[in-house]
């Protein structure tokens, strides 16, 4: 799962964090996506989680938008 292997990646987050990563990429993901769109959303969500943003639907609706906005 690219959440999985970029949060692991990008430094130490907590299983509670993770598996909150985790759930903002289900929410965001569509099946369409190709492996480089799906690595792009889970670099996003990972770094607007780093930037602050905890709430899980804060999280989601930032993560929707390309970073830099």
């Amino acid at each position: 799962m690219p959440i999985r292997r970029n949060a692991e990646r990008a430094g130490v987050f907590t299983p509670s964090e993770i598996a909150l990563l985790g759930r903002v990429f289900d929410r965001l993901k569509v099946n369409a996506q190709s492996d480089h769109e799906r690595e792009a959303l889970a670099s996003r969500i990972i770094a607007n989680f780093m930037a602050g943003i905890e709430d899980e639907d804060n999280l989601v609706s930032a993560s929707k938008l390309p970073l830099g906005r």
